[in-house]
Order: C-alpha cells, then sequence, then structure tokens
C-alpha cells in the first residue's frame, strides 16, 4: 500500500513565500541606502582628489613662475576677437593638468575665422568651438548636472573676507584681478590660508520665481553685502530660498571667464549658506557680492590650502559676527568673520586654531 504522506508535495507554503519576500525587501531597505552612502563616498573621494590635483596645478605654476595663476586675466582687446582681460585661472592652469594641447589651441587663436581670433582666444562666453569642453579634473561627479554639458566647474578661487570690489585688483584673500599671488606674500601662512573650494553648479538665470532652487547655489539681488552681510542669511528657507527672493545663477556655467561669479568665493558667509549682491546686475558682473562655497556633500564643503593639503570645512564653522561691515580690499586688521574669515586671509595676522 502506498504511502500517502511520502507522497505529498514538498514546497512552501503561501505563508511562507510571504515572509520570505518581506525578509528579502526589508534587506534591499537596509542595503540600498549603504550601497547609496559607498556611491556617494567615491564620489566625494574623487572630489577631493580633484582639489588635490587642482594644488599641484598651482603650485608647479608657482614653481615656473614665481607666482600663483591670476584667478582673472587675459590680453585684453574687443570681445568679439580677444578675451577683455576676463580668462579665469583656469586657462593658465591647462599645461599643468595633463591639458597641454586644449592650451596650444587656445594660445594659438583662429586667424582663419571670419572675425580672425587673436592668440588666447576671445571673450569667455563666446561660442567658440575650442571653449566647449570638459574637463573632468574641473568637475565633481556628486554634481548631476554636469553630466552632459561643457565648459563647467565646481571649484572656485578665494578672494578672501572681502565683499567690496569682488572683481578689483586688491583682494585680502590669495586671488585678486590681474595680480599673481606669491608664497612671500602669504604671511598667515600656507597652512592656514584657503586657496580653493567646491561650488554647485548653479541651474537658473535671474528670476523672482525660484521655487525648488537651492540658496546654495545662487545670488540673490538687492541686498547690502557690503555692510551687513548676515542679512542673506534671511533668504534661506529650509534648503531653496524664501519665496519671491530675486536670484541668478552663474556659478559654474562658463569655467573660462574669470570674474568672481563664475570661479571665486569669499569667507564671509559659511559654506552651503545663501550668496547675496548689490543691485540688480542679471549677468556675472556684480561689483559687491558675498559668495559663499557650496556642495552636495552633507555637512560642508572640502577646501585646497595654500599649501596644497585639502581640508574638509563644515558648515557650522565659526563666522564671528556677520553684521560686521566687509573690510576694505586694503584692509590689515583682522577679519570680523572668525576663523572662517580667518582661512580666506592671506596677510592678516590672525592666529587659526582647530575649525
Amino acid at each position: 500500500m502506498r504511502n500517502l504522506e511520502k507522497d505529498k508535495r514538498k514546497g512552501f507554503t503561501l505563508i511562507e513565500l510571504l515572509v520570505v519576500i518581506a525578509i528579502i525587501a526589508i534587506l534591499i531597505a537596509l542595503l540600498l541606502p549603504a550601497v547609496q552612502q559607498a556611491r556617494e563616498a567615491a564620489r566625494r573621494s574623487t572630489c577631493k582628489n580633484n582639489l588635490k590635483q587642482l594644488g599641484l596645478a598651482l603650485h608647479n605654476y608657482h614653481d615656473v613662475y614665481g607666482m600663483f595663476v591670476l584667478r582673472r586675466g587675459g590680453t585684453g582687446g574687443s570681445s568679439s576677437s580677444s578675451n577683455a582681460s576676463r580668462l579665469s585661472g583656469f586657462v593658465g592652469l591647462l599645461p599643468y593638468m595633463d591639458q597641454a594641447p586644449l592650451f596650444n589651441k587656445i594660445s594659438a587663436g583662429d586667424p582663419s575665422a571670419s572675425t580672425p581670433i587673436n592668440p588666447m582666444g576671445p571673450c569667455a562666453w563666446c561660442g567658440w568651438d575650442v571653449w566647449n569642453v570638459k574637463i573632468p579634473m574641473l568637475v565633481c561627479p556628486s554634481d548631476g548636472r554636469n553630466k552632459q554639458s561643457t565648459r563647467v566647474n565646481n571649484y572656485v578661487f578665494c578672494i578672501g573676507d572681502t565683499a567690496s570690489s569682488i572683481n578689483g585688483t586688491n583682494s585680502r584673500g590669495m586671488f585678486p584681478y590681474r595680480y599673481g599671488t606669491r608664497i612671500r606674500d602669504i604671511t598667515d601662512g600656507t597652512s592656514n590660508t584657503i586657496a580653493m573650494s567646491e561650488h554647485i553648479r548653479a541651474n537658473y538665470g535671474a528670476s523672482t520665481s525660484n521655487a525648488g532652487n537651492r540658496h546654495n547655489e545662487g545670488v540673490a539681488l538687492g541686498q547690502d553685502p557690503v555692510n551687513n552681510p548676515g542679512a542673506c542669511m534671511s533668504l534661506a528657507s529650509g534648503a531653496n530660498w524664501v519665496s519671491g527672493t530675486n536670484v541668478k545663477g552663474r556659478h559654474g556655467t562658463s569655467l573660462w571667464d574669470g570674474q568672481a561669479e563664475r570661479c571665486a568665493f569669499n569667507t564671509i558667509l559659511p559654506p552651503n549658506a545663501p550668496s547675496c549682491a548689490a543691485g540688480t546686475n542679471s549677468n556675472a558682473d556684480s561689483v559687491d557680492a558675498a559668495l559663499s562655497p557650496s556642495s552636495l556633500h552633507v555637512g560642508g564643503v572640502h577646501v585646497l590650502m595654500a599649501d596644497g593639503a585639502v581640508r574638509f570645512v563644515s558648515e557650522n564653522i565659526d563666522t564671528g559676527d556677520l553684521s560686521q561691515p566687509s573690510p576694505g580690499t586694503t584692509s590689515t586688521g583682522i577679519s570680523p568673520y572668525g576663523t572662517w574669515g580667518a582661512l580666506g586671509t592671506k596677510e592678516s595676522g590672525e592666529i587659526v586654531g582647530e575649525y
């Protein structure tokens, strides 16, 4: 006689199957954030390494020319055929970033063009094909907006703790306009002075319709960053702008342009804070502005020190008294903006502690 117990089909019951599915779902839910964190850690490491490579490029440039590259310079002339003295420091650094062929194209110009282009190229915002490149070293992979774009950058030069005349020839930081800082000029110490930082690429022009736009990527217009920069902090609503704020976004959208709103920052408002500018100029031509560095890393930004070291600076770093007026570009006094302001100056005599 057949054994009926042995003839029964072996398998899972519906309840057992549902339990297994639930366990798998829980494991996936636990694993996915870990995978995302691992990926962001890798992207963050790349961003940090890019700054290290830029530090090497800066020092190699200094070895050759006896000074650091100009943040903004060029050969003058009309913007259609020449660069109007607005080339960014990234142009001069190209040979030290394994981009010598690109530098050679720029330095040659294009005399055969319908409007002959002089050596060192036309304006940085002109439609010259040579400008239409993407340089991996200048892009942080955490900023997903840069994937398909050209002329983009996520790294900016430090102009100190001054909000006035941000494109002027004087600066309390390392990178004023048309002046090459030497190591001997950094009397505060190269390990205590910031050279560069990160910045998110902006994604919009001037507009009061800014819903959903992050406050740490753009610049609010019509403010007074020189006399009371701290007032700009009130323009943030969570991660975004206060509704109705008139803003523009120019950082990171034209890496060849040496204007401060394209490739510079100052150490007034803390990392990832909203930036602000006087006037209503919708281009990258503001005269007075508090420009904060920014990143998509949690809690702060990477900065490159003048000695080549890379540090992570918290967005909660001491910023002193933000209601104090911004120092003049030729001022020699200590920064009113605490540790953050002191890190931005190159020769103001501050003593920088732990941060």
